[in-house]
């Protein structure tokens, strides 16, 4: 199993240094990889903060990224769950992964915004 950094994943989605894209397509298509929730929330901050790419678009990218086969994550079910909710909610990425969890382990939080996520199911 082959973990990858941020980087890779933003090179592959952004393709904005066409040798490290290439690089980072072949790994992401062939190899067996892992993507930890640690990294899937810096994707989804750079691609949101520096690259000013809209919440739907992150969500939609990843969504077919983590399809790959070859592709593994810690929660499939929590992270697929992330994304969607992350499409709609005005919630940033990590409070996003809590409400996904709240399906399956208790969530304390004082945030209103969570809070309701959480009680949305």
């Amino acid at each position: 199993m082959i973990r990858v950094d941020t980087n890779y994943i933003v090179r592959y989605l952004i393709n904005d240094n066409v040798q490290m894209a290439d690089i980072a397509e072949k790994a992401l298509t062939t190899e067996n990889i892992f993507i930890s929730n640690e990294i899937l929330a810096e994707v989804v901050y750079v691609l949101l903060g520096v690259y000013g790419i809209s919440k739907e678009d992150i969500a939609n990218q990843l969504l077919e990224l983590v399809d790959f086969e070859n592709i593994s994550l810690s929660n499939d079910t929590v992270v697929r769950k992330s994304l969607e909710i992350f499409k709609t909610q005005n919630l940033d990425f990590v409070d996003c992964l809590l409400c996904a969890y709240s399906n399956q382990d208790k969530v304390l939080t004082f945030d209103k915004k969570l809070n309701r996520c959480i009680q949305q199911g």
